[in-house]
């Protein structure tokens, strides 16, 4: 793809999640989408062929975003790494509030042309994760026997819906209190024997 068929889609990317915020994914046009980023409306045909596959690639293209994000914070040994990852999902969720809402409420809907974006999520988000976990638990850092899977799935959504109510409910709390209670609940759940 050319460099500058790349930066319209970009555009169109951006324009599209600007008028989702505005309108909501139901109230959006081509019409609109097109205006917003300063294009023709046959462009956005050009490129993506019609809506529904707009909102596919728009939909990957906002799970890219995030997973690019999450490996960013995903850095040095396990547990320090877990930490950074949380961060990033919190700083993730805080800077592209509106994405992430839409991520969550249509990747997980059936019947849709872009339901291939739950899969999309699992592969590129919550895997990282588990890898993570997988990785504390071969260093001895948590109770042996914990299924990753589960417990990657889980922390991502502890993670996801804490920061939701925070920036719906407390917005003006600092990321790092938010952060640092759900460190915690995740050192008491990977450290915790079972009842």
């Amino acid at each position: 793809m050319s460099a500058r068929r790349e930066a319209t889609r970009q555009r169109l990317f951006q324009a599209t999640l600007e008028e989702v915020s505005a309108h909501g994914l139901d109230g959006v046009t081509v019409d609109r989408i097109a205006e917003r980023a300063g294009l023709a409306k046959g462009t956005v045909y050009y490129n993506f062929g019609g809506k529904n596959e707009l909102f596919s690639a728009f939909l990957e293209w906002g799970v890219d975003r995030f997973a690019a994000m999450l490996r960013e914070g995903a850095v040095g040994p396990p547990r320090e790494a877990l930490s950074g990852l949380v961060r990033a999902e919190l700083q993730f969720i805080a800077e592209y509030e509106d994405l992430a809402r839409l991520l969550l409420s249509e990747s997980w809907r059936t019947n849709q042309a872009w339901e291939a974006t739950a899969l999309r999520i699992r592969r590129q988000a919550i895997d990282v994760f588990t890898g993570l976990l997988d990785a504390v638990q071969a260093e001895g850092g948590m109770r042996p026997g914990l299924d990753t899977g589960v417990a990657g799935s889980a922390v991502f959504g502890m993670a996801l819906t804490a920061a939701l109510e925070w920036r719906t409910l407390d917005p003006d709390r600092p990321l790092e209190e938010v952060h640092a209670v759900l460190m915690r609940l995740v050192d008491d759940i990977l450290r915790a024997e079972r009842a």
